[in-house]
């Protein structure tokens, strides 16, 4: 094998190990997103607004905590790194914070109940995932100033992220029936789930390299109150942050709600599956053509192509009367619009870090993409708020809801159950 070919294949491993973090990542992410609410409801018997209303003011801590990680990523200084030394720090407490968010105790009465899920839920988002993904989203700035291998890491990023996303939307409900479909069942399901993170995180610990030092930047060390004001003389920051907030808001809602569609209105829980899988799928073919995308129409373009498919998708959905056929129609649909969008836009948050150092003369790495992380899980608690709230405005929470569902001019009635 010549050398021109051993830099290939070490530039591709390299590449897979970056995106292999965000895989670890999702574990968790998705498992919030999509099934947390409703284990919550249906298996450790816990309010749906009570739940929603937790995740939403948690946002506020999480918020500050996501500002304090940015500012301690970008003055760390190790032997491994900026970002690195804390992916390996922080995955082995990652895999344990995610088996006790699922792991409330169902003997305990209400009030105990929401207090353990107050200090688990900001235990695992507040601290721990703050810890491990603000300084993997500084990773992709640190590795390389490149504008397209930027959005080539990025598309990894989404790839692995993406089957991350598919791994837990097809394996978590057949895993928990496995393990017995009860309460300590999902506890089970996450400690095989947490071994795989761990895995994923020390991939990428092992197979990415920082190259973007501090000789680079034209300030060293940047103090947090000029860090700041600088990152609001950054209009692109600033747009992408609101981007990624009303991004996140829809996944969130659409993520989370969908086990309880499937559950009650098409009748099996597990067409979950089917319905994230077609998703997930086509989003990681689409991704395979993401690049050329980029190169020939920009970066923006193809975010901007994304989201008006995401809009039609979501427009099929809503007019869709119960039809799995349309639902995965949707699916599809859906899944072009993330592939366009999830591809390009941690891209764009790395360039606008590029754009703040040559507006101000800052380079902020960690600052900068702990802020868009408040921007997008601002957006994901207000979605959680909501799904709690319409949960418990159409009376599912502790009363085994009735829905109407009017099709093919039948009124069908459908009762969920409450665990």
């Amino acid at each position: 094998m010549n050398k021109k070919a051993k830099l290939s294949m070490g530039k591709i491993v390299e590449r897979f190990s970056y995106g292999c973090g965000d895989f670890g990542c999702n574990i968790i992410y998705t498992a919030m997103s999509a099934f947390l609410v409703f284990y919550y409801t249906d298996y450790a018997g816990v309010n749906a607004l009570a739940v929603g209303t937790i995740m939403m003011v948690s946002r506020i801590f999480d918020g500050i905590s996501d500002i304090i990680m940015g500012v301690v990523v970008d003055r760390t200084k190790s032997r491994f790194g900026k970002a690195r030394s804390w992916i390996l720090r922080m995955c082995i407490p990652f895999a344990i914070s995610g088996v006790l968010l699922f792991s409330v105790p169902t003997s305990w009465t209400s009030t105990p109940k929401l207090v353990y899920v107050f200090i688990t839920y900001n235990l695992v988002s507040t601290i721990i995932y703050t810890a491990i993904n603000v300084p993997y989203s500084a990773l992709n700035a640190l590795m390389t100033q490149d504008p397209y291998e930027r959005s080539v890491l990025s598309i990894f990023r989404n790839l692995l992220a993406t089957a991350g996303t598919l791994m837990i939307n097809t394996f978590t409900l057949p895993l928990v029936e496995y393990f017995g479909n009860n309460a300590s069942a999902w506890t089970k399901t996450f400690c095989v789930f947490g071994v795989i993170a761990i895995i994923a995180f020390l991939f990428t610990f092992f197979g990415t390299k920082e190259r973007v030092g501090a000789a680079e930047s034209a300030v060293d060390e940047v103090p947090f109150k000029e860090g700041v004001k600088a990152l609001f003389k950054n209009k692109y920051w600033m747009m992408m942050t609101g981007m990624l907030a009303l991004f996140f808001l829809m996944y969130s809602v659409n993520g989370g709600s969908t086990v309880y569609y499937a559950k009650d209105i098409l009748g099996d829980k597990n067409l979950v599956g089917t319905i994230n899988g077609i998703f997930n799928i086509v989003q990681i073919c689409g991704m395979f053509f993401i690049a050329m995308l980029v190169k020939r129409f920009g970066k923006r373009n193809v975010f901007a192509i994304g989201l008006v498919f995401d809009i039609i998708g979501m427009l099929v959905l809503n007019f869709s009367g119960g039809s799995l056929a349309i639902i995965i129609i949707s699916s599809v649909i859906r899944g072009i619009g993330n592939a366009c969008g999830g591809a390009t836009m941690w891209a764009m948050v790395s360039d606008t870090i590029d754009y703040g150092e040559w507006k101000t003369g800052y380079r902020t790495e960690g600052l900068v993409n702990s802020a868009c992380s408040f921007g997008y899980k601002i957006g994901n608690g207000v979605g959680s708020a909501l799904l709690g709230l319409i949960l418990e405005v159409g009376g599912y929470a502790n009363s085994g809801a009735i829905f109407y569902i009017r099709r093919q001019r039948t009124v069908y009635r459908v009762r969920g159950r409450i665990g």
